[in-house]
């Protein structure tokens, strides 16, 4: 079949569920899959896949994509008196029209929650606060990962941000890193780890356990790191 358009499925309770489609070269069997950072459904085939057979597929797994839909959390905008955490503290965000510059982080007057607090027009704050995350999830990552690579005698190619779903990090063959960008949304010492993982790579490109030796003396609690990505990474995704 041709991916011109979603598949539409009917649940349990009668409503539709629209389920986009992905013709992959690369996908030896029928996956359904549910993205957690865009909340929704995705059906992958590899090519010569009939509509029939898609359609019979999504039909005999609509209990369990109903089951992870419903699990998915709310999506949590950037709005003004939205809380996100920044670094893993909660932080409360604040439209501040009159202020010079596009974000300004302080502590709360009244001692209570740290706040953001963004400039400008109502309908720009989500771009501004967008914005400036990405500025300092890109300081962040870099001073972090170019620390780690240099205590292991490495200097990175260049280092990316960007807004990955599949991974939180990764280390290419010439030395290039790249990080997601809401890894300055998680607790320091995970967006730490990350860095010291994607460093490690430039020694060794692969999982053994050389590496993890590598990793394990670049950071403190690696393993309490990992724990906190594999539990709570997927709902980094649910901001902005």
């Amino acid at each position: 079949m041709k991916a011109s358009g979603p598949l539409i499925v009917r649940g349990r309770d009668g409503a539709d569920i629209e389920v986009p489609v992905r013709i992959s070269p690369r996908a030896r069997r029928l996956s359904l899959k549910v993205d957690p950072a865009r909340g929704a459904p995705e059906l992958v085939l590899p090519p010569g896949v009939s509509l029939s057979q898609a359609e019979s597929f999504v039909a005999r797994n609509v209990v369990w994509l109903e089951n992870r839909l419903a699990r998915l959390p709310d999506a949590i905008p950037f709005a003004d008196g939205t809380i996100i955490p920044l670094l893993g503290i909660d932080h409360l965000i604040r439209h501040a029209p009159e202020l010079r510059g596009a974000v300004r982080r302080r502590e709360s007057p009244d001692d209570g929650m740290p706040l953001l607090e963004v400039s400008g027009g109502a309908d720009h704050l989500a771009r501004r606060l967008t914005d400036w995350l990405k500025r300092e999830a890109r300081r962040e990552l870099s001073e972090r990962a170019r620390f780690h690579a240099e205590q292991l005698g490495r200097k990175p190619m260049r280092i990316s941000v960007r807004d990955t779903r599949s991974r939180w990090g990764s280390c290419s063959s010439t030395g290039a890193l790249s990080f997601s960008w809401r890894l300055i949304l998680a607790p320091e010492h995970v967006l730490d780890y990350v860095c010291a993982h994607e460093a490690a790579h430039l020694i060794e490109m692969n999982h053994s356990g050389r590496f993890w030796a590598l990793c394990d003396g670049l950071v403190e609690n690696m393993d309490m790191s990992r724990a906190w990505l594999k539990r709570h990474g997927s709902a980094l995704h649910r901001y902005g």
